[in-house]
């Protein structure tokens, strides 16, 4: 298992391996706290390393990112543990991967129950990170939304691009016959509303 933890971006990391044959034979350790400081959220880490199968074990921890120092935090936050177990479950589990705490009491916190404190809220938020994610599954508002929001990419000519063939001479002579597309809606607040419902 490979880290990318010099604060690179994992697209940069899955780009690398990739062209390799060796592609398969190991999978990325992904750390949250690594993916605030190289400029993307952990959800983004994750869902690019799991749709280039890459997605090996994930270092369960978080920043404060508005410091821009590897600060290690136990990871509390309802809404990023929901997002980092939808990747999860969408990847299948990341067996013979899975969860490490690289996280560190903050330094004000020197009692003995601190230590157990912090373990099993970063547990407990997993677990209920966990449980969201299977109610946006099971809902299907959300996948539903995201699918619609992409079709055109199961159209004649997104499924050109996806395949590779869709040349930009090809584009541009679409383009002129079509004129002005009509762009619909992203519903951007609708998806947002959805997922926080589930929290």
């Amino acid at each position: 298992m490979s880290s990318c933890s010099d604060f690179c971006n994992l697209k940069k990391s899955s780009n690398l391996v990739i062209p390799f044959p060796f592609v398969g034979e190991f999978k990325l350790n992904i750390e949250c706290n690594h993916a605030t400081l190289s400029g993307h959220s952990c959800h983004h880490e994750l869902e690019t390393a799991r749709l280039n199968g890459l997605l090996g074990n994930i270092d369960a921890n978080t920043g404060d990112p508005q410091i821009g120092w590897d600060t290690d935090q136990f990871l509390t936050d309802i809404a990023e543990a929901t997002l980092v177990m939808l990747s999860v479950v969408k990847n299948g589990g990341m067996a013979p991967g899975g969860f490490n705490f690289d996280a560190k009491l903050r330094r004000e916190s020197t009692d003995v129950e601190d230590l157990f404190i912090a373990h099993i809220s970063g547990m407990d938020t997993l677990a209920r990170g966990l449980r969201n994610a299977a109610k946006l599954i099971e809902d299907g508002s959300l996948p539903e939304l995201v699918r619609k929001r992409y079709e055109s990419f199961d159209t004649e000519i997104g499924a050109q691009i996806e395949a590779g063939k869709g040349d930009f001479e090809y584009l541009e002579k679409k383009a002129m016959e079509w004129g002005e597309p009509k762009v619909p809606s992203a519903k951007q607040e609708l998806a947002e509303m959805l997922f926080q419902s589930a929290l």
